[in-house]
């Protein structure tokens, strides 16, 4: 189907690091420079917690922020793959996830 694309969304927070910059900043460059893959976006969340309930949130006193990143794409289903496939080896296990889609007249608008 022309119209099928995958969906990723990646879980991290601002204190991750990559091997030289943030890991948010390295997955951005993989997407856009490896990758080139259609419609990315990342959502800075006020407050979340993972899988060891620390809650992370906005807090007006704290100086130091640690909050919850989400980076979603899109994609043909072998681009995203490709790039999931590169991705795992940076980003913390379980921390990324994928569904299929339609996106109607996706190959026009590429």
């Amino acid at each position: 189907m022309d119209d099928e694309v995958t969906v990723v969304r990646i879980y991290l927070k601002e204190s991750d690091h990559g091997q030289k910059r943030s890991l948010m900043e390295e997955i951005l460059n993989i997407l856009q420079d490896q990758h080139r893959v259609h419609g990315v976006i990342v959502f800075r969340g006020i407050a979340g917690f993972g899988s060891s309930g620390a809650v992370h949130s906005a807090d007006l006193l704290r100086l130091m922020v640690d909050l919850p990143l989400v980076i979603e794409f899109y994609d043909q289903p072998a681009v995203a793959d490709a790039a999931v496939k590169l991705l795992s080896n940076l980003v913390p296990a379980g921390h990324i996830v994928q569904w299929r889609a339609t996106c109607p007249h996706f190959n026009v608008a590429k």
